[in-house]
Protein backbone atom coordinates (compact mmCIF):
# COMPACT_ATOMS: atom_id res chain seq x y z
CA UNK A 1 0.00 0.00 0.00
CA UNK A 2 1.29 3.46 -0.84
CA UNK A 3 2.23 5.80 2.06
CA UNK A 4 -0.60 8.20 1.20
CA UNK A 5 -3.12 5.36 1.45
CA UNK A 6 -1.69 4.30 4.83
CA UNK A 7 -2.14 7.83 6.09
CA UNK A 8 -5.68 8.03 4.70
CA UNK A 9 -6.59 4.67 6.28
CA UNK A 10 -5.19 5.74 9.66
CA UNK A 11 -7.08 9.04 9.52
CA UNK A 12 -10.33 7.29 8.59
CA UNK A 13 -9.92 4.82 11.44
CA UNK A 14 -9.26 7.60 13.95
CA UNK A 15 -12.29 9.56 12.73
CA UNK A 16 -14.49 6.47 13.03
CA UNK A 17 -13.31 5.79 16.59
CA UNK A 18 -13.89 9.42 17.58
CA UNK A 19 -17.39 9.32 16.15
CA UNK A 20 -18.19 6.15 18.08
CA UNK A 21 -16.87 7.64 21.32
CA UNK A 22 -18.93 10.77 20.93
CA UNK A 23 -22.16 8.82 20.48
CA UNK A 24 -21.87 6.87 23.72
CA UNK A 25 -23.82 8.20 26.67
CA UNK A 26 -22.68 8.22 30.26
CA UNK A 27 -24.74 6.32 32.79
CA UNK A 28 -26.72 8.71 34.92
CA UNK A 29 -26.50 7.73 38.60
CA UNK A 30 -30.05 8.80 39.47
CA UNK A 31 -33.37 9.61 37.86
CA UNK A 32 -36.07 12.14 38.68
CA UNK A 33 -39.35 10.75 40.01
CA UNK A 34 -42.17 12.93 41.34
CA UNK A 35 -39.85 15.94 41.53
CA UNK A 36 -37.02 14.28 43.47
CA UNK A 37 -33.94 12.27 42.62
CA UNK A 38 -34.00 8.55 43.27
CA UNK A 39 -31.15 6.10 43.04
CA UNK A 40 -31.10 2.97 40.86
CA UNK A 41 -33.00 1.13 43.62
CA UNK A 42 -35.85 3.69 43.46
CA UNK A 43 -35.07 5.14 46.89
CA UNK A 44 -35.08 8.89 47.57
CA UNK A 45 -31.73 10.71 47.58
CA UNK A 46 -30.73 13.51 49.95
CA UNK A 47 -28.08 16.21 50.34
CA UNK A 48 -26.36 17.29 53.56
CA UNK A 49 -26.15 21.01 54.38
CA UNK A 50 -22.70 20.57 55.95
CA UNK A 51 -21.20 19.35 52.67
CA UNK A 52 -19.60 22.38 51.03
CA UNK A 53 -20.79 22.64 47.44
CA UNK A 54 -17.98 21.98 45.01
CA UNK A 55 -15.48 20.97 47.71
CA UNK A 56 -14.98 17.58 46.07
CA UNK A 57 -15.56 15.68 49.30
CA UNK A 58 -18.19 14.44 51.73
CA UNK A 59 -18.15 15.29 55.43
CA UNK A 60 -20.57 12.46 56.24
CA UNK A 61 -18.32 9.54 57.22
CA UNK A 62 -18.28 6.83 59.90
CA UNK A 63 -21.57 6.62 61.87
CA UNK A 64 -23.03 9.39 59.72
CA UNK A 65 -22.54 7.28 56.59
CA UNK A 66 -24.11 4.29 58.35
CA UNK A 67 -27.35 6.28 58.70
CA UNK A 68 -26.90 8.14 55.40
CA UNK A 69 -25.37 5.66 52.94
CA UNK A 70 -23.71 7.48 50.04
CA UNK A 71 -24.75 6.89 46.45
CA UNK A 72 -21.53 5.19 45.44
CA UNK A 73 -19.87 5.59 42.06
CA UNK A 74 -18.15 2.62 40.45
CA UNK A 75 -14.53 2.58 39.38
CA UNK A 76 -15.48 3.01 35.72
CA UNK A 77 -18.15 5.68 36.25
CA UNK A 78 -17.47 9.11 34.77
CA UNK A 79 -19.01 12.52 35.54
CA UNK A 80 -21.85 13.52 33.21
CA UNK A 81 -23.72 16.81 33.01
CA UNK A 82 -24.49 18.10 36.52
CA UNK A 83 -23.34 14.80 38.04
CA UNK A 84 -19.78 14.67 39.37
CA UNK A 85 -17.83 12.29 41.56
CA UNK A 86 -16.27 13.13 44.93
CA UNK A 87 -13.69 11.07 46.78
CA UNK A 88 -14.64 10.00 50.29
CA UNK A 89 -12.27 9.89 53.27
CA UNK A 90 -11.78 6.13 52.76
CA UNK A 91 -10.87 6.65 49.08
CA UNK A 92 -14.17 5.35 47.71
CA UNK A 93 -16.12 7.39 45.16
CA UNK A 94 -19.52 9.00 45.63
CA UNK A 95 -21.89 10.74 43.23
CA UNK A 96 -22.63 14.45 43.67
CA UNK A 97 -25.27 16.59 41.97
CA UNK A 98 -24.21 20.16 41.19
CA UNK A 99 -21.31 19.73 43.59
CA UNK A 100 -23.34 18.31 46.51
CA UNK A 101 -22.78 14.65 47.46
CA UNK A 102 -25.99 12.59 47.55
CA UNK A 103 -27.09 9.97 50.06
CA UNK A 104 -29.86 7.54 50.95
CA UNK A 105 -31.57 7.60 54.36
CA UNK A 106 -31.46 4.28 56.21
CA UNK A 107 -34.96 4.81 57.65
CA UNK A 108 -36.66 5.07 54.26
CA UNK A 109 -38.24 1.62 53.98
CA UNK A 110 -39.56 1.60 50.42
CA UNK A 111 -39.37 3.57 47.17
CA UNK A 112 -41.32 6.80 47.53
CA UNK A 113 -40.51 7.25 51.24
CA UNK A 114 -39.11 10.71 52.04
CA UNK A 115 -38.67 10.51 55.80
CA UNK A 116 -35.18 12.01 55.80
CA UNK A 117 -36.19 15.49 54.63
CA UNK A 118 -35.36 18.00 57.37
CA UNK A 119 -33.65 15.53 59.75
CA UNK A 120 -31.50 17.54 62.20
CA UNK A 121 -32.42 20.55 60.08
CA UNK A 122 -29.47 19.56 57.87
CA UNK A 123 -30.75 16.97 55.39
CA UNK A 124 -32.70 17.87 52.25
CA UNK A 125 -34.32 15.90 49.48
CA UNK A 126 -32.17 16.07 46.36
CA UNK A 127 -34.16 17.72 43.57
CA UNK A 128 -33.44 18.30 39.90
Amino acid sequence: MRPALHLLAAFASAALLAACASTTTARMPATAADGVFVGPNGMTLYTFDRDAMGSGKSVCNGPCATNWPPLMAGAGDQPAGDWTIVVRDDGSRQWAYKGKPVYYWVRDAKPGDRTGDGVNNAWRIARP
